[in-house]
């Protein structure tokens, strides 16, 4: 019987049906399920699969006050679970304000006539982040989406027309500075200042799929049982870029934050078998599969319903877990 990651709690945020629907990304959920589905495999990550250990914010969950009471129900898990490994990963538009130089994340419930005031701002974000004393957070944000995310490329225009008091940028480094706390932490975003975070296709982001092969096993070494965030971060660093240029011939390079303590495990390795002699090589076909798989179960299911990798056709079909 296959071990589950018992000290694994995640925290995932696809802000893909917005309030207002210009802003909609209806791949950033996308990008959640396929994350989910991952996790909860226990071939794969082995997270057990209940609203104690996993929770998920897509849609019209994803407001404000459901993001902050995530972020707050991760505080609760780390204080019960002193060997807590917490995961948040947020998928969103990332806004900053040009004249206050404030980084917001825009959730569901905005406001366009009052973007600043009703969208969540990166000082909110981070003041409950900081209370999260686990030994081992892990954050990843991936929140400058390209034109190919929303409607159309006109579409995109005109959202920078309609707020041009914000850039869409990913958080700098002085931003996530700010969510480091005094425990191990790391914290990884898709791209660099004003450049894009890209889809592979209409079920996924790039960054999303690379970031799927790493918890099969792409940045580990043959023998290994468990996925670090080392590992991630290299397959990250070596792929995500050669593939946005190799697609749309633009730059999209992952940045990286992390003390040194910063390396530690997040998931299962293939349910704790970890890779064979022959490495990754050996199963990256397998594991291409399991994420074509992940992204074709995804996209003929409603969107309130999720997938958990396990029966039909090797798949099981479960709903969401919401928050309480």
């Amino acid at each position: 019987m296959t071990e589950k990651f018992i000290h694994g709690y995640a925290l995932l945020i696809g802000v893909g049906e917005s309030a207002y629907s210009k802003l909609s990304l209806p791949v950033t959920v996308k990008d959640t399920q396929a994350i989910y589905a991952a996790l909860i495999d226990p071939e794969l990550c082995a997270y057990p699969d209940d609203k104690d250990h996993i929770r998920i914010l897509n849609d019209k969950d994803a407001t404000k006050a459901g993001i902050l009471d995530g972020l707050n129900w991760l505080k609760e898990k780390a204080e019960s679970d002193p060997d807590a490994n917490v995961f948040v990963y947020y998928s969103g538009h990332g806004w900053l304000h040009k004249t206050t130089n404030r980084y917001y994340f825009l959730q569901h419930d905005i406001k366009p006539t009052k973007l600043a005031s009703s969208a969540l701002p990166a000082e909110d974000f981070t003041s409950v982040l900081r209370q999260i004393q686990a030994e081992r957070l892990f954050v990843v944000i991936d929140s400058c989406h390209a034109a190919g995310m929303t409607n159309s490329k006109d579409a995109d225009l005109e959202l920078d027309e309609e707020f041009d008091d914000f850039i869409r940028v990913a958080p700098s480094k002085g931003v996530t500075d700010e969510w480091k706390q005094s425990k191990g932490w790391a914290i990884f975003t898709s791209s660099e200042g004003e450049q894009k975070s890209w889809i592979k296709d209409e079920k996924i982001s790039i960054y999303t799929y690379h970031f799927l092969e790493a918890l099969q096993g792409a940045g580990n070494k043959p023998g290994d049982t468990d996925v670090k965030v080392s590992h991630i971060m290299n397959h990250l660093d070596n792929s995500v870029s050669k593939t946005a240029l190799q697609l749309y011939n633009v730059e999209q390079i992952p940045c990286f934050n992390l003390d040194t303590k910063g390396d530690f495990k997040i998931a299962k390795l293939r349910g704790g078998k970890g890779l064979p002699d022959k490495g990754w090589e050996e199963v990256k076909p397998e594991a291409t599969q399991t994420i074509n798989k992940i992204g074709q179960i995804i996209g003929k299911q409603e969107a309130e319903k999720i997938i958990n990798l396990d029966s039909v056709d090797s798949f099981h079909f479960g709903d969401v877990i919401h928050k309480s």
